[in-house]
């Protein structure tokens, strides 16, 4: 059994979560970036210390086995197979999206997003003098769908060139169905779209619903997209900077690592490549007690706002860590609603409109943290409103 319960403290240890922006109250609690306020699998920490007590810390290269231990984990968590030479390591998902948007798209190149999803895909976009172009995913009450035919006749009106997708969907937590995925590699081969899938949430699935690789739902799709995985959000290694992104067609793979070279950033992170190795190899037990504890978060979240805040919807994730929050009912502005939790409640979330208009009124809560801290920030919530 591990531990999850226990709270510790990471104000002071310049941790971006919690000692980044609003970071002069003391009393804030903090539940936006992506990180998790769990200690991380024993064996990682076991094996970063032996590497430490060797005292150097040259470059290195990728052993064998770090190939290994992803290829077995994709294919022991998600029946996915993957090949050695589809494998290039970056130094993180953004960073292999915004190299994929410089290799497969020119300057005013049209490449279109889901919205509201994760930010950084429309920054990726714009700061490299492309054209974002966005299409709201349809809310229905409870879930999010997409609607095909006006996917379709915007990738023909836009001439889109790429899409940058997301599975599991970051911030509404959908995890995208085979018949889904099938619709939408379907439309992107007939207009000859590159399809860049995130799928750094994959490990992240709850209930009846299963992840699947968007290589995995039709062999076709290898030829027209690149998938961007790590174990950073699996097992709280972001700061180890260390990704594997999946590129099984060879003439994309080269446009990729062509684009990589032209960066001068293509040295893997030793530490990272142990970590990882560690956590694919050693980590099953842990991740599935860890998915089991925030599944519990998530389920408790989900009675207390039922029963002490019927007015506000939480939006059940099939997959993520993160919760997304329907706040509309109160009748707040994005930013009343913003300042509203950061000076009334004392907490930082993610705000919703930072994900696209259609995020107005929502806001995205960090489930990956002790349940103390779920409760007093919930608690703080309900005192703070009835005042």
């Amino acid at each position: 059994m591990y531990d999850f319960d226990t709270v510790i403290s990471r104000r002071h240890t310049d941790s971006m979560k919690w000692d980044g922006g609003h970071n002069k109250d003391e009393d804030m609690i903090k539940m936006w970036v992506a990180d998790m306020d769990f200690k991380v699998l024993p064996d990682i920490t076991k094996v970063l210390h032996e590497k430490i007590e060797e005292g150097i810390y040259g470059y290195s290269m990728v052993p064998e086995s770090y190939y290994e231990a992803v290829g077995n984990w994709m294919k022991r968590r998600h029946d996915f197979h993957v090949e050695k030479e589809w494998m290039v390591l970056t130094s993180g998902v953004v960073n292999a999206i915004n190299l994929a948007v410089r290799a497969y798209s020119d300057i005013d190149d049209h490449i279109m997003i889901l919205t509201p999803v994760y930010y950084p895909f429309k920054n990726a976009i714009v700061n490299n003098k492309r054209k974002a172009v966005s299409l709201s995913l349809d809310f229905k009450e409870d879930h999010y769908e997409l609607d095909f035919d006006l996917f379709e006749k915007k990738i023909i009106e836009e001439n889109v060139k790429m899409l940058i997708f997301c599975n599991p969907h970051n911030p509404v937590g959908k995890v995208w169905t085979k018949e889904e995925l099938l619709k939408i590699g379907e439309i992107c081969l007939k207009h000859h779209v590159i399809v860049v899938s995130d799928e750094i949430h994959m490990d992240f699935v709850y209930g009846e619903r299963k992840h699947i690789p968007f290589y995995e739902a039709d062999p076709r799709f290898k030829d027209i997209s690149i998938v961007a995985t790590a174990a950073s959000k699996t097992f709280n290694l972001a700061g180890l900077q260390t990704s594997t992104i999946f590129i099984a067609n060879k003439q994309l793979r080269e446009l990729f690592k062509k684009e990589q070279l032209a960066t001068g950033m293509f040295t893997p992170n030793v530490l990272g490549l142990i970590a990882t190795m560690t956590a694919y190899e050693k980590g099953d037990n842990w991740v599935d007690e860890m998915l089991s504890y925030v599944e519990g978060n998530i389920n408790y979240m989900e009675s207390f706002l039922k029963k002490n805040l019927p007015e506000v919807k939480m939006i059940r994730p099939e997959g993520l860590y993160l919760v997304w929050v329907d706040f509309r009912n109160w009748h707040m502005s994005g930013k009343e609603l913003e300042r509203f939790m950061l000076k009334e409640a004392k907490l930082w979330l993610d705000e919703g409109y930072i994900f696209g208009e259609e995020g107005e009124g929502f806001e995205r809560f960090n489930l990956a943290c002790p349940r103390a801290i779920l409760e007093k920030a919930l608690n703080r919530i309900t005192v703070s409103v009835s005042k």
